[in-house]
C-alpha cells in the first residue's frame, strides 16, 4: 500500500508558506494605506539682476513742431548724461511721446493756458542694476539742463527683476526636500514607525518677491514641496 507522509508533508508545508505570504501581503496592504504628508519650505534671498527703470518727463505747449524740436532736444541730453555714466545704447529706448489735446478732450476744463500735453519717456533696461541704481539717485544733475525727471505717475515705476531661478532652482528644490523628509521623520518616531519611501511628492510653484517695500531690489525666492511618505512597523 503506497504511503502518503511525503506527499501530505508537502503539501502542509506548502499552505504553510501560502498562508505566510498571503499574511505578508496584507500586512503590506495595510501599510500602504499608513502615508504621511509633509511639507518642506525653502527661501533664499538674491540680488536683482535686471532692472527696467523709465525716465519721463512732461511738457506743455501749443506749437506743435516747436514741441517736437523741444522733445528732441530733451531725448539728445538724457540719452547723452546716461552713456556718459555708463548705460550703452543698446539699453536705451526712447520711446514715442505721448501727445494729449486738451482743447479736444470732452470733459477736460482745460485752465493751464496751453493747448498740448506732452509726455515723453526714455527706458533704460540693464542688467547693471548697482550702476542704475546710482544713476537714479544722481539723476538730479538733469535739472541743472532744465530735465525734470517725474517719478509720481505709477505706470513709469523702476522695475526690479531676478532672472536666474533654474541656476537656483536644485539647491533650494533639495533643500524644501531635506526639511520635508526631517519633518516626516519626526512624524514616524513620535507614531514608533519607520519612515518608507516616497509614495508621492510634488515640487510646488516657485515664487519670487520684493523682500520688502523698501529694498526692491532684493528678492524672496521660495518653495514649498509636498511629499507623501509610506510609514512601516
Amino acid at each position: 500500500m503506497k504511503s502518503w507522509k511525503l506527499e501530505a508533508l508537502i503539501l502542509a508545508t506548502g499552505l504553510l508558506l501560502m498562508g505566510k505570504f498571503v499574511k505578508d501581503g496584507l500586512d503590506d496592504f495595510a501599510n500602504r494605506d499608513r502615508v504621511v504628508n509633509v511639507k518642506g519650505l525653502a527661501e533664499m534671498e538674491v540680488a536683482a539682476n535686471k532692472v527696467t527703470w523709465p525716465l519721463m518727463y512732461k511738457t506743455l505747449g501749443n506749437d506743435l513742431p516747436a514741441l517736437y524740436n523741444q522733445i528732441n532736444q530733451t531725448n539728445e541730453a538724457i540719452v547723452k548724461f546716461l552713456k556718459q555714466k555708463g548705460i550703452t545704447e543698446k539699453e536705451i529706448t526712447v520711446n514715442a511721446p505721448d501727445i494729449i489735446d486738451l482743447d479736444a478732450e470732452r470733459y477736460s476744463n482745460n485752465q493751464t493756458g496751453y493747448r498740448y500735453n506732452v509726455t515723453a519717456v526714455i527706458t533704460v533696461t540693464s542688467k547693471q542694476v548697482e550702476l542704475v541704481r546710482r544713476l537714479i539717485s544722481e539723476q538730479g544733475e538733469l535739472l541743472k539742463q532744465g530735465i525734470a525727471i517725474t517719478g509720481s505717475d505709477y505706470r513709469y515705476n523702476v522695475q526690479y527683476e531676478f532672472t536666474d531661478l533654474n541656476r537656483i532652482k536644485p539647491q533650494m528644490i533639495e533643500e524644501a526636500t531635506k526639511n520635508a523628509r526631517a519633518a516626516a521623520e519626526k512624524f514616524a518616531s513620535d507614531s514608533d514607525s519607520k519612515l518608507g519611501k516616497i509614495k508621492h511628492a510634488y515640487q510646488g510653484q516657485f515664487s519670487i518677491n520684493d523682500r520688502d517695500n523698501n529694498t526692491p531690489y532684493i528678492k524672496n525666492v521660495r518653495v514649498v514641496t509636498t511629499i507623501d511618505y509610506y510609514l512601516e512597523d
